[in-house]
């Protein structure tokens, strides 16, 4: 799988960063989520996993051609918002060798691939219920 970087929120020792595929979908790389009240409150299957990332991350999805990269709907694959404006992605855990060794991830951080759709039906205007959880 290859990799396009479409930009990272960086802060000394913490680096998520969102990725385009060239499978139609998208890498997200974020922290990994320990805390247990968070992952409690959560439904992962078996083979994904959680990362929290800032939600201004998706403000990337600009350098994919998208003309807004902010987040309007808050469900699947964000599945919770927490008080400090991260959010909570799940999805597969990253194992694609080829993929990984396009990125520079430190041991407290993975990534999760997610549906291109999934992530862009996010940016547009709200359609029912809002299903924001926050944490």
């Amino acid at each position: 799988m290859k990799l396009r970087f479409l930009g990272k929120n960086s802060t000394p020792g913490d680096s998520p960063t969102l990725y385009a595929s060239d499978q139609g979908t998208y890498v997200v790389q974020g922290w990994k989520v320990y805390a247990r009240d968070l992952v409690m409150q959560l439904d992962v299957p078996a083979g994904h996993t959680v990362v929290e990332v800032p939600i201004e991350l998706f403000e990337h999805l600009t350098q994919d051609g998208l003309p807004s990269g902010e987040v309007k709907r808050f469900e699947a694959p964000i599945m919770l918002v927490t008080d400090q404006e991260t959010c909570v992605v799940m999805g597969p855990e990253m194992h694609d060798a080829e993929a990984l060794s396009q990125m520079r991830m430190p041991d407290y951080e993975t990534c999760v691939e997610v549906p291109t759709a999934s992530i862009t039906a996010l940016l547009e205007g709200n359609s029912g219920a809002d299903h924001q959880h926050r944490a």
